[in-house]
């Protein structure tokens, strides 16, 4: 079941679930507007690698903002730090957002339960879109549970900016347990 946005902000203030900063205008019926961070992280390669360290730059964007290219994978960030011990934050798009044909969250938008920090967007444009620091691209739905919790103790716990993929260190790890 979905927290409305009157439960959000009752389960913020309880303390169940963190939203920092924390600003009431981006309460919505069901959901909380997340704002892009200052910076992106940009991979240099051609060809990305699932089993190595992917090159990369980190930008940041202009006060005149910075044009998304298609076929590319941008990584920004918001800049309110989320998370809870009793619920599963889920990211999404605003619709503005998709009605401009940029994905915020391609895929991976569930965060585990136990999971804080910075949420890493994974920004995609079907066509050149000019995005600005600040802008509020994004949204966070929190999920209740079902069942005993395990919390998370995952690579990408308090996260802090954009963070690059490091599905290469899973390969390190299965291969030193075989």
């Amino acid at each position: 079941m979905i927290l409305t946005g009157p439960e959000i902000d009752r389960e913020r203030a309880e303390g169940r679930l963190r939203l920092e900063p924390y600003d009431e205008e981006h309460l919505s019926t069901n959901s909380y507007d997340l704002t892009l961070g200052s910076e992106l992280v940009c991979y240099t390669g051609d060809v990305l690698d699932t089993r190595r360290p992917n090159p990369h730059r980190t930008v940041l964007i202009p006060p005149d903002g910075f044009v998304l290219r298609p076929d590319r994978i941008y990584l920004g960030s918001s800049v309110e730090v989320l998370g809870s011990n009793a619920y599963v934050p889920l990211i999404h798009s605003r619709s503005g957002a998709a009605r401009l044909g940029l994905y915020v969250h391609c895929t991976a938008d569930l965060i585990d339960v136990g999971s804080f920090g910075q949420v890493t967007f994974q920004l995609r444009a079907v066509q050149p879109v000019r995005v600005h620091a600040g802008d509020l691209l994004g949204q966070v739905t929190f999920w209740r549970t079902l069942g005993e919790i395990t919390l998370y103790e995952g690579k990408y716990q308090g996260s802090r900016g954009p963070q690059p993929s490091q599905i290469h260190r899973d390969a390190l790890m299965l291969q030193e347990a075989g």
